[in-house]
């Protein structure tokens, strides 16, 4: 019997790092790997319309049993974060967790430490599933994968659950924003769909940042040092002034809750000529142009100061915030508080500070609020995935199952 483990340690084996600066979709080609091996499994469990787009997006359905019963949609995404190596990854299961801090086995400095993480108090005795600490483990989003194969796996073996069609869709570059742009909802063709992407057991976020993006290139005067005087306009030290410029209030590590930032997180370049990636949030879309604004007064006090420079300031937009779009489909969040109840689960709904492809979906038409999946620490080589939580998730998916089949379009 294929477990809920068994997926789960299989598919982090896999390496699927996003890349950020390239033009290909997916952007590694891990993400091909684990979409085939995905596809290959889904055919297995005999879901209907298994595919693989030639952009890497992996759909099935799951055929509804229950006429006139609603199509919805789960998803999970394929790609790892780029903010820690993502290659080798060797699962360690840790059994019966004894309460205490968890040396990583691969490297004596990662100490995931109880500490630090106030939901390791409530893990005692469950099972633990970490990296050797040379790596992230790779749960966001593999947790929620697993946890979508589990529960498809039991929907395809027990025709006594009454439910609509269902369609699976494992997506890459989520973690660098691309994750859905190339889905196509009229062919996903479901009233609403719920992502596996969320920490911890019984959250809901219906609610996320809305996204833009800034690249401000700032191109100085280059000669040689020795020669300097009077001539050089150095973009180094010019993008310094300009990150000096923002408001320091409104950086990510002086906001929390609502509150929206502005933060540089590249920078790349020389004397010649540097470049910035700044990300800009809020849970107001209006708000991102006053942070457009802090963006362009800085670029314009730095050419007022050096006007033999240039600073150009380019926004792109991202994603917006789910809220926006939910009350589309009411029923999306509804049945989703009601199957965390109906497994005795008491649901936290939350606001996300960032984003997920659901974001994006809700905007494209079809609404998507996001779902716990078991993970925690993500982004790091301090990740970890709790099995009983993943469990919880897959369960929740058939439950949500169960009472999407008792609705009607």
């Amino acid at each position: 019997m294929d477990t809920l483990l068994d997926r789960f340690c299989r598919y982090v084996r896999i390496d699927t790092t996003a890349v950020e600066e390239t033009d290909q979709y997916p952007s590694s080609p891990g993400q091909l790997e684990l979409g085939r091996l995905l596809a290959d499994e889904l055919r297995a469990l005999k879901l209907q319309d298994v595919s693989v787009s030639e952009f890497g997006v992996v759909m099935g359905t799951i055929p509804g049993n229950v006429d006139g019963a609603p199509t919805i949609a789960w998803l999970a995404h394929m790609d790892t974060s780029p903010e820690a190596r993502g290659r080798n990854v060797r699962p360690v299961v840790h059994e019966s967790y004894d309460g205490q801090d968890i040396h990583l086995t691969g490297d004596p400095s990662k100490i995931i430490r109880v500490a630090d993480v106030p939901a390791l108090a409530k893990m005692k005795g469950k099972t633990l599933i970490t990296s050797d600490g040379t790596t992230l483990l790779g749960a966001d989003d593999k947790a929620g994968v697993a946890a979508i194969m589990t529960a498809a796996d039991y929907l395809m073996n027990h025709s006594d659950v009454a439910h609509g069609p269902i369609r699976v869709l494992f997506t890459p570059d989520e973690e660098v924003g691309r994750g859905a742009d190339k889905l196509n909802v009229a062919e996903i063709d479901a009233v609403c769909a719920y992502t596996l992407d969320g920490e911890g057991a019984g959250g809901i976020e219906n609610e996320t940042f809305s996204a833009d993006v800034a690249v401000v290139t700032i191109t100085g005067v280059n000669i040689h040092p020795g020669l300097a005087f009077g001539k050089m306009v150095n973009a180094i030290r010019l993008a310094a002034e300009f990150v000096e410029r923002l408001p320091a209030g409104l950086a990510p590590e002086t906001t929390k809750g609502r509150d929206g930032f502005v933060h540089p997180y590249v920078i790349e370049g020389g004397v010649p000529a540097v470049k910035l990636r700044i990300i800009l949030r809020s849970f107001v879309t209006a708000e991102l142009e006053s942070h457009a604004r802090v963006l362009q007064d800085a670029a314009g006090a730095v050419r007022k100061a050096h006007p033999a420079a240039r600073v150009d300031v380019e926004i792109k937009k991202q994603y917006r915030n789910m809220l926006e779009y939910l009350d589309r489909e009411p029923r999306a969040v509804k049945l989703a508080t009601e199957a965390y109840r109906k497994l005795g689960i008491e649901p936290r709904f939350e606001s996300v500070r960032g984003g997920t492809d659901g974001s994006r979906l809700s905007e494209m038409g079809m609404p998507t609020p996001n779902l716990s999946a078991g993970m925690h620490n993500y982004h790091s080589p301090l990740e970890f995935a709790c099995l009983e939580e993943m469990e919880s998730a897959s369960l929740v998916l058939v439950e949500l199952a169960r009472l999407w089949g008792a609705e009607k379009q």
